[in-house]
C-alpha cells in the first residue's frame, strides 16, 4: 500500500465541509467544536475559518496556537470506506480584508451579515505540521 501524496490527499478530502478543531481550555482541558471551511478546498496543508474575535476559541488560540483538526467523510460514490484525516498544526488569526475576501463565500453571510466588513470578525488559518489519514485500506501521514 503506497502513501498518498499530499495532492492525492486534498482530492479526496475535496468534499469533506466541516472538521472539529480542538484547542487547549484555559484550564489545560481539550475543547473542539465543529468548523466549516466554507468549500475553501483546493488543500495545500493550510485549513481557513472565519470566527468573531471575541469567542472562546480564538482566546484559545491566542493562549496556545497548537490545535488539532479532525476531518471525516462518508463513504465513497462507488460505497467506498469513509475517509478520516486529522491535522496537528498551529493557528494564526488573521484580520487582513483583503486575505479575507480570498477566502470567503457567500455562505458566510449567515453567520457574518455584513460580510468581511462585519465587526470583529477574524480569520483563522491552520498550517499543518502532520497529516494523517485512514482510508479503508489505506493510511498513512504527510509531514506538512
Amino acid at each position: 500500500m503506497a502513501e498518498l501524496t499530499l495532492h492525492e490527499l486534498a482530492r479526496k478530502m475535496a468534499k469533506l465541509d466541516f472538521a472539529m478543531l480542538a484547542t487547549r481550555s484555559a484550564a489545560g482541558a481539550l475543547t473542539a467544536r465543529p468548523m466549516s471551511n466554507n468549500g475553501d478546498v483546493e488543500y495545500q496543508g493550510d485549513s481557513y475559518f472565519f470566527a468573531y474575535d471575541d469567542s472562546r476559541k480564538v482566546a484559545e488560540i491566542r493562549a496556545d496556537a497548537a490545535v488539532t483538526l479532525s476531518y471525516t467523510g462518508a463513504a465513497g460514490m462507488l460505497g467506498g470506506p469513509p475517509l478520516f484525516v486529522a491535522v496537528d498544526g498551529r493557528a494564526a488569526l488573521i484580520e487582513d480584508k483583503v486575505q479575507f475576501e480570498a477566502h470567503w463565500t457567500k455562505d458566510l453571510d449567515r453567520y457574518f451579515p455584513d460580510g468581511i466588513d462585519t465587526p470583529g470578525v477574524v480569520m483563522i488559518v491552520v498550517r499543518a505540521d502532520r497529516i494523517r489519514y485512514w482510508d479503508g485500506g489505506d493510511d498513512g501521514e504527510i509531514a506538512a
